[in-house]
């Protein structure tokens, strides 16, 4: 293993494993997606600064090489107008360029083999997330299944799942029944609230022996018969 690329605490080795302990199974994708989304930011950030210390050292090659050819020339320019001294001096500066050309060219061969690498390591990370992405669909789906399944099933337990039509009505019966009458002595407090108010001009000693004479009259009847 690369490096570069820390350890995650959910690596894909070990997922299906953790998954068929989990109780919420979408839960711990939805920890492993966040956390290869934080690796996947910081190899892209890697990367950047590889990428950006590999242009330089391109161009310390690249100036090296120059210069080193540049001496070279200077070189036989001053070997064929007999200046010995000045192309050996020419020639001194050429072997210096010519080793730091050596040594920045090995540190760009590392700097490439660390981008290639990394290249690779995005890549596999973004495949993981793609693929663990599309199962993470999968088992929410799932698990949405299981709930309203859940649901489904408690409804039919409530409901006693036995069929009882004519008990289920019977029931319906009783409870309109009462809701009936609860209706029926509303309309009735109702009723004797408009009464009171028509009464209520009257005084109460007034009210009462109409009130009496009614039950006197009652029990005349009675007694009659």
């Amino acid at each position: 293993m690369s490096v570069f690329r820390r350890m995650r605490d959910i690596t894909v080795a070990n997922l299906n494993e953790r998954l068929e302990q989990a109780q919420d199974p979408v839960k711990l994708i939805d920890q492993f997606l966040h956390s290869t989304r934080q690796e996947i930011s910081e190899v892209e950030a890697l990367y950047n600064q590889y990428s950006q210390h590999t242009k330089q050292l391109q161009s310390q090659v690249n100036q090296a090489a120059a210069m080193r050819d540049k001496r070279e020339e200077q070189a036989m320019l001053a070997l064929k107008a007999g200046e010995e001294n000045l192309a050996k001096l020419a020639l001194q500066e050429k072997i210096i360029h010519e080793e730091k050309l050596e040594q920045y060219s090995g540190l760009l061969d590392q700097s490439r083999q660390s981008l290639m690498e990394l290249e690779g390591q995005l890549s596999e990370l973004k495949l993981e997330y793609q693929t663990v992405y599309s199962k993470r669909q999968y088992y929410a789906a799932r698990m949405e299944s299981l709930r309203l399944q859940q649901r489904m099933n408690a409804r039919s337990a409530a409901l006693g799942g036995n069929g009882d039509v004519p008990k289920m009505f019977g029931q319906l019966e009783d409870r309109l029944a009462d809701w009936e009458l609860e209706a029926k002595s509303l309309r009735d407090l109702r009723r004797m609230g408009q009464e009171y108010a028509t009464a209520a001009g009257e005084t109460v000693a007034t009210v009462l022996e109409r009130e009496m004479a009614k039950l006197k009259e009652k029990l005349n009847r009675n007694g009659k018969e």
